[in-house]
């Protein structure tokens, strides 16, 4: 593992009306692991996310491998929440995951032979090859994250930013997409999860960020995790692991 792979610097995020949703966030995020971004509903989990990404309007510095994160786009895959994504969209399966090439592609450049090989391997890898011809608004919750989770195994990015991708699956597609995600943090790939269920949190993730407005605290998991910190994430814990 790299250490300091993306450093954030006094990252705030102050919206036009106002409100501060995400205030002095800095940390280090080292390379090669699974981190978890963990925290209260509105407490700002999705902001850190699109804070970072430049996707709302943000305050302060974030590098990526040295250089302004937004230099690297090509090489960061960000799967938002379902319910952000038009499920009616005329779009197969197929073409869904086949988008995910199109970042290293270039400008009018179209998916050619091994584009085209690429996303069906990767439906292969989450169980969905047989799939790959149906509409999206087809698929139940589960296969349609493991269709958006294959859409980035096609981008083959070295950072990648998933928003609460276990929520309304089964337990086989939760299953089959954390297995693959372990698998490419021992290729080196940086994965970044909004996540919300604190009994996983463990056996998911090597890393913990603790967000609620602003950072708690940050590191391995072993230090981080504990029953103070996440009383001060979320000001009340109710979980048999931390009584």
């Amino acid at each position: 593992m790299n250490d300091s792979l993306v450093q954030v610097r006094d990252l705030n995020v102050i919206y036009a009306n106002g409100v501060k949703a995400l205030r002095d966030v800095s940390l280090n995020i080292p390379g090669g692991v699974v981190a978890g971004i963990l925290g209260p509903n509105g407490g700002g989990k999705t902001t850190f996310i699109k804070g970072l990404l430049g996707l709302v309007p943000a305050k302060g510095e974030v590098l990526y491998k040295n250089q302004a994160i937004k230099i690297n786009s090509k090489n960061i895959a960000y799967v938002q929440q379902k319910q952000e994504i038009d499920m009616d969209f005329p779009i197969s399966v197929f073409q869904c995951v086949l988008m995910g090439t199109y970042p290293k592609l270039g400008l009018f450049r179209r998916p050619g032979k091994t584009e085209k090989e690429k996303a069906l391997q990767a439906l292969k890898v989450v169980g969905l090859e047989n799939y790959k011809n149906y509409q999206i608004g087809e698929l139940s919750g589960g296969q349609f994250q493991r269709v958006l989770f294959a859409r980035t195994l096609g981008q083959d990015a070295d950072l990648i930013f998933l928003d609460e991708p276990f929520v309304g699956i089964d337990v086989r597609s939760e299953a089959i997409i954390i297995q693959e995600i372990k698998k490419l943090a021992k290729k080196g790939k940086t994965i970044l999860i909004v996540h919300h269920d604190l009994n996983k949190v463990r056996a998911y993730f090597d890393q913990v960020i603790l967000i609620n407005k602003t950072l708690i605290a940050s590191g391995k998991t072993e230090e981080v995790y504990t029953k103070e910190n996440l009383k001060k994430t979320f000001e009340f814990i109710d979980n048999p692991l931390f009584q």
